[in-house]
């Protein structure tokens, strides 16, 4: 069984926030190319196109009052490893999917609140990219 199959609390929480991004982001006027893209062991939450960026997302959702205080927003639960693996999937599809457009690593994050009218959204742009994510790991070494 795969793990996006999996209805735990957190895969619901996180299925969630994933709607409501791609809710916001159609809203926005991003053209959603495909959600949960899956490549080996990589998987991108929402693949989304404006007029001339083709832009890959990581969504990160938080009930608000659950913080965690260890990754005060949810977009610091984004590591290294997690930027790699999407730049990897992201790889995959554009090997499958050609375009001219400009490639951007972004981050959604969604705080959920008990009253859905003040659920908030934010979207980060470039919020990582090929360099950083492959620097972090030779900076450990």
């Amino acid at each position: 069984m795969k793990i996006l199959e999996l209805l735990t609390p957190k895969r619901i929480t996180g299925n969630l926030g994933e709607r409501l991004a791609a809710k916001f982001l159609k809203r926005s006027g991003y053209k959603i190319k495909a959600q949960n893209y899956v490549a080996g062991e990589s998987e991108i939450d929402i693949i989304a196109e404006s007029k001339d960026t083709l832009a890959f997302i990581e969504v990160k959702t938080r009930t608000v009052g659950h913080e965690n205080p260890r990754e005060p927003r949810p977009s610091s639960a984004v590591t290294p490893e997690k930027q790699r693996k999407i730049i990897s999937a992201s790889r995959h599809y554009t090997s499958r999917n050609k375009t001219d457009k400009r490639l951007r690593m972004d981050v959604v994050e969604v705080y959920l609140n008990g009253d859905k009218t003040k659920n908030k959204i934010i979207h980060i742009e470039n919020a990582f990219n090929l360099n950083t994510a492959y620097e972090r790991k030779a900076n450990r070494k």
